[in-house]
């Protein structure tokens, strides 16, 4: 069982996530590339919301393929290409994820290989 760091000598997160996360010895770990939102059949919609949708649900087929799902997630570092995305990305994680949630990163960033993606997840998981 992973343990959740959050010390009270620090200022309590911004949002849902842990500071910290500790994965004990022995245990599996999958660092997932970051996933953007576009479907297998090559579909990249238009909402920041539904892209975000599809980032978490190819983590979850790439977790899938190890055997685990998205409880096993300890980090997430994500990418949005405007600050206009963040809540509606921080939306669609909270819903994903249960307390204590996994440690977490969020960034703003110029852009993405295609001018169309507004949101990147990249993720590591132990199981």
């Amino acid at each position: 069982m992973v343990k959740h760091l959050t010390p009270k000598s620090i200022r309590p997160p911004f949002a849902r996530y842990s500071h910290g996360i500790e994965v004990p010895p022995g245990k599996r770990l999958v660092l997932c590339s970051g996933q953007l939102g576009i479907g297998p059949d090559e579909s990249i919609p238009e909402d920041a919301g539904a892209q975000t949708e599809l980032c978490f649900a190819n983590v979850a087929a790439i977790l899938a393929e190890a055997g685990m799902g998205l409880q096993n997630i300890v980090r997430i570092n994500a990418f949005v290409t405007d600050r206009t995305w963040l809540r509606t990305y921080m939306d669609v994680r909270d819903r994903l994820f249960s307390d204590p949630a996994p440690a977490s990163t969020l960034m703003i960033v110029s852009g993405f290989a295609r001018p169309e993606f507004k949101v990147e997840v990249e993720v590591i998981a132990a199981g």
